[in-house]
Parts: structure tokens; sequence; C-alpha cells
């Protein structure tokens, strides 16, 4: 687990997204480690800490083109 302090402006989702690479997932699994988290949203305010968990990476997914290049 990693323990993040917020900077002014920052908004979970983004904080998500910068720490994992992607927000699917990982705002519900942050919000329910940290459960005061919600009162405080969008804005969180600077200075706050955040508890980080470690999660798995996803699965990568098959990607299907239907147009030709």
């Amino acid at each position: 687990m990693t323990q993040y302090i917020t900077r002014q402006f920052d908004e979970l989702d983004a904080i998500c997204h910068r720490f994992y690479g992607r927000t699917q997932g990982t705002v519900e699994t942050v919000m329910a480690v940290n459960r005061d988290l919600s009162d405080l949203m969008p804005i969180l305010p600077q200075g706050l800490v955040i508890e980080l968990p470690d999660l798995p990476q996803p699965e990568a997914t098959e990607t299907l083109r239907i147009w030709s290049t």
C-alpha cells in the first residue's frame, strides 16, 4: 500500500489515473479503503493523506479492428 498526499486541485479519478494508469476499478477500490473520502470530493483538500492499495494489473484485452488502414 502506498500513501499519497494530495496537492492543490487534486481529484480522485486523476490521482488513480496517474498512479494506476487507469480509473476502471481503481476509484471504487481507493474509496473503499479511504471511507471518508467521498465526503471531501470532488476536489480534495491539499495535504490529505490517501491510501492507494496495491492492485493487480488488468488482463490484456484483444482489440477488434473493424476498419482497415
